[in-house]
């Protein structure tokens, strides 16, 4: 397993939870990361992502709530999800993007973490 996730489960709206990817193998090359979300019936979406300089981006659905970081050190990818709403409920995959060189790039996914938010 190239990155596992970890760090689920159910909340209250408005509560917290963080959510952690630890990269192996040929995944700690990464130059990005990244967590998308999916629920059943819809493609996955693009919840934030951070280079490995520490850079962050964010979907404008979780921005001013969500906060990613990343420890290099640890090859472990964070998300701070605060003020969670029910429409937050989702499985969370991590991703990882490495450059291999000639313009290619590898691409590697976590098992996914389901985050559930109860009203």
């Amino acid at each position: 397993v190239q990155l596992q996730a970890s760090g689920g489960g159910l909340v209250q709206v408005g509560g917290s939870l963080r959510l952690s990817c630890a990269a192996a193998g040929s995944a700690r090359g990464f130059n990005v990361m990244g967590w998308y979300r999916q629920v059943p019936g819809k493609s996955r979406e693009l919840v934030a992502a951070i280079t490995r300089g520490g850079t962050p981006s964010y979907g404008s659905s979780v921005k001013g709530r969500f906060t990613i970081s990343i420890d290099v050190a640890k090859y472990t990818m964070y998300l701070q999800m605060n003020s969670l709403k029910v429409e937050d409920t989702a499985v969370y995959y991590c991703n990882a993007e490495r450059r291999i060189g000639g313009g290619e790039k590898a691409y590697y996914w976590g098992q996914g973490t389901e985050v559930t938010v109860s009203s």
